[in-house]
C-alpha cells in the first residue's frame, strides 16, 4: 500500500495562479508522454509516487494523451483508485478537450457538444467526480468563443470542474475569451502554453504581457525543447530522437550546427552554476515572474528527481542573463 512521504511539502514551491486563491506546485507532472497503453504501468505508478512524495500537486492530463488516445487518463484513474484516493484533496488534477478523440463531426474542437462530451468521458476514465482545472486545449476557428466559454462555464456550474483554463490561445483570443468569462463570473485562472529558452514565442507575440496585465497564471510545457536543452544533444542530434523527428526550426539542416554550438555553450554556463543543462533550463523558467508552474515529463523516477534539482539555484546574475540573451538572439525563431 502506498503511503506518501510525510515531508513531501518541505522543499516544493507553491505559487498562486494569477489573482485566484489556488496555488500550484511550481513544477507539475505532465502526462503527454510515457503514460499511455504502450508504457509499463508499474513505471507510471512509480513516477506518480515520486512526484507526489516530492511535493508535486499538479498533474496535467488531457483527453487525447496516450497512445492510445485516452489511455493516459485511464492509467491515471487506475493509479488514483489503487494508490492516491486518500490524497485526492491534496492534488490538482486537470484535463482538456479540443484535439481529435473520436470519429465524426463532434470528436474535436470547441463546440459545446464536444467539450461537454469530452469532459464526461474524461471523468469516467479518471474515475473522478470532478477535475480541478478543465482546459480548452486549443481555440476553434469555426466556433464562436461565446459557445466555448459557456460550455466551460457549464462544467463549473455542474460541479465537474473547479476552475477553467485555456491553452494555445494567442493574445487577442485570450483577451476576448477572458472578457466573456468575466461577464459570466467563470473562475478562469490559468493559461497553458509552450515556453522554453529556445521557444519564447509567447514573449514575442505579447501573450506574456497580456497574462501579466490580466493577472492570469501561466503553466508552461516543453521546457526542455523536446530534449534539446539536455545533455543528450551535446554531441549531435541522435537519429532516433523525438527532436530529430520534429519540425523544429532549430533542427533544419542549416541550423543544426549552430544549435549544437549554442547547446554546448549553455551547458558550460549550467555547469558553472552547479546545474545540469536541463536543471538550468527549468530554473530559467521558474525565474520568470509570470510563470506559475513548469510542466516536466519523465520516463523514469530518477529523471524526475534530477529535474527537481532545478530548485537548487533559480537566481540568475545580470551577467548570466546577458550571456543567455546574446546566445538566444542568434538562434532561429521557433
Amino acid at each position: 500500500m502506498y503511503l506518501a512521504d510525510a515531508h513531501r511539502y518541505d522543499h516544493m514551491q507553491y505559487r498562486r495562479s494569477g489573482n485566484s486563491g489556488l496555488k500550484l506546485s511550481a513544477i507539475g507532472l505532465g502526462f503527454w508522454h510515457n503514460f499511455g497503453s504502450v508504457d509499463p504501468f508499474d513505471n507510471q505508478r512509480a513516477i506518480v509516487h515520486t512526484a507526489f512524495d516530492a511535493g508535486i500537486t499538479y498533474f496535467d492530463l488531457a483527453n487525447n494523451y496516450g497512445p492510445e488516445p485516452g489511455s493516459a487518463e485511464t492509467n491515471f484513474g487506475r493509479i488514483m483508485a489503487r494508490d492516491m484516493r486518500p490524497y485526492r484533496d491534496e492534488m490538482i488534477i486537470t484535463s482538456k478537450a479540443g484535439y481529435l478523440m473520436w470519429p465524426g463531426p463532434y470528436g474535436e474542437w470547441g463546440s459545446r457538444k464536444n467539450i461537454i462530451a469530452s469532459a464526461n468521458q474524461s471523468l469516467r476514465r479518471l474515475q473522478l467526480d470532478y477535475v480541478d482545472i478543465f482546459y480548452s486545449h486549443r481555440p476553434d476557428p469555426n466556433t464562436p468563443l461565446e459557445e466555448t466559454a459557456l460550455a466551460l462555464d457549464q462544467l463549473v456550474r455542474q460541479g465537474k470542474a473547479l476552475y477553467i483554463g485555456i491553452s494555445n490561445y494567442d493574445p487577442q483570443q485570450t483577451k476576448a475569451i477572458k472578457a466573456i468569462f468575466d461577464d459570466l463570473h467563470t473562475p478562469y485562472i490559468v493559461h497553458q502554453s509552450r515556453y522554453s529558452l529556445f521557444d519564447q514565442h509567447i514573449a514575442d507575440n505579447g501573450l506574456l504581457q497580456t497574462l501579466a496585465e490580466e493577472q492570469t497564471g501561466l503553466v508552461t510545457f516543453s521546457p526542455l525543447a523536446q530534449g534539446l536543452l539536455t545533455d543528450r544533444y551535446l554531441h549531435g542530434i541522435p537519429v532516433d530522437s523525438r527532436a530529430h523527428k520534429s519540425s523544429s526550426p532549430f533542427l533544419h539542416e542549416d541550423n543544426v550546427e549552430h544549435t549544437i554550438k549554442t547547446v554546448k555553450t549553455l551547458n558550460d554556463l549550467a555547469q558553472q552554476r552547479g546545474q545540469s543543462l536541463a536543471q538550468m533550463a527549468i530554473a530559467w523558467l521558474l525565474s520568470q515572474p509570470v510563470v506559475t508552474c513548469v510542466l516536466v515529463g519523465a520516463s523514469r523516477p530518477s529523471q524526475l528527481q534530477d529535474n527537481l534539482k532545478a530548485f537548487t539555484n533559480t537566481t540568475f546574475s545580470p551577467a548570466e542573463i546577458d550571456q543567455i540573451n546574446a546566445l538566444l538572439a542568434k538562434m532561429p525563431q521557433a
